[in-house]
């Protein structure tokens, strides 16, 4: 296969994917903006965490709303249970890689902020023990998921799956929803 073959293979399968989630997700990508500023109006925080290229999505998106989206506002709560790298290797050493980030949520987090676990196999022990762990605090969750969103799925309060086995694909449309409910969500809090 020539190059140009290849490369058009994959604008046109996430072209494809982009749509299929379009059509099967609306409803539940409403509800994540919705939470989203609901938890932020209230004073809430936001959590974010995922493993590899999906950690390096959680950093980023937290930053969107730290930081900015695309127009100035102020900041807003948002951490990446993904960036301190003391924390994740002494939780991992002392109580096992599978309590990365539910260690960090029972210190951080309090009742009425909100986790977003990105994962393409929905599958991660780490993370399923942070959204058993959230539910214990009476902190929401949503779950960016691919692959039909593995037992994670079963573990969050609202599983938004990318229809797609792929994992490229899957972590391309998780960026894409962050960056549509970022918009979402700014938009709404200009109105409050």
């Amino acid at each position: 296969m020539r190059a140009q073959d290849r490369l058009s293979k994959h604008f046109n399968e996430h072209s494809r994917v982009v749509l299929d989630s379009v059509a099967v997700l609306m409803e539940a990508l409403e509800t994540h903006a919705r939470w989203v500023s609901e938890t932020l109006v209230s004073g809430g925080r936001l959590f974010f965490c995922g493993n590899g290229g999906s950690a390096a999505d959680a950093q980023h998106l937290a930053a969107e709303y730290v930081v900015r989206f695309e127009r100035n506002r102020r900041g807003l709560a948002a951490i990446a249970l993904t960036t301190d790298a003391a924390v994740l290797t002494a939780v991992g050493n002392d109580f096992g890689y599978e309590q990365i980030f539910a260690r960090q949520l029972e210190a951080l987090s309090s009742k009425g902020d909100l986790l977003i676990l990105l994962s393409t196999s929905g599958l991660s022990p780490n993370l399923v023990m942070a959204a058993q762990q959230a539910r214990t605090l009476h902190v929401r969750t949503i779950g960016l998921l691919g692959r039909g969103g593995g037992s994670l799925r079963h573990e969050v309060d609202l599983p938004i799956v990318v229809p797609t086995d792929s994992i490229a694909r899957a972590q391309e449309v998780h960026l894409l929803i962050g960056h549509a409910v970022c918009d979402v969500v700014d938009a709404a809090l200009e109105e409050v």
